[in-house]
């Protein structure tokens, strides 16, 4: 199996399992070896006091797409630690777009950044995280790890 094929396989079964990113209709828009990218569009619902996207849906996609692109190894990996800097806010009806990319990989532990951006092209959040192999498979495969 090609890396592109383990990275598409495992998050094809992730998304199938992860109510929560479907139900704020994430939309994956790439994956590969180490990366992915997620989509989704501020509604109503979204909004806080402000009228802006409340921070916790913005931390929420990024988070969904830096668990998509330390999974892509048919690894299982969880979140270790994560923060994010919240740069500009998002509007009613944006599409926002979240692209993890690793930084690092060593052992059980990874980094990964996260830009969150939206349709405009600005930057509306950057999110580091950190993440931690273990136990299991996203499928059996010969050769890999359990």
């Amino acid at each position: 199996m090609t890396p592109l094929a383990r990275a598409r396989t495992c998050a094809t079964l992730m998304m199938e399992q992860d109510a929560a990113s479907r139900g704020l209709g994430m939309v994956l828009d790439h994956v590969a070896p180490g990366t992915a990218t997620l989509s989704m569009t501020i509604k109503p619902e979204m909004l806080n006091g402000h009228g802006i996207c409340h921070g916790g849906f913005i931390f929420t996609l990024a988070d969904s797409a830096f668990a998509f692109a330390c999974n892509t190894y048919n690894q299982l990996t969880v979140a270790q630690q994560n923060q994010i800097t919240y740069l500009a806010p998002g509007r009613p009806g944006d599409t926002l777009t979240a692209t993890a990319i690793e930084v690092a990989r060593t052992g059980r532990s990874g980094t990964y950044d996260v830009t969150v951006t939206a349709g405009n092209g600005s930057t509306l959040a950057l999110f580091r995280g950190l993440s931690r192999t273990i136990k299991g498979q996203h499928f059996p495969e010969d050769g890999a790890a359990t």
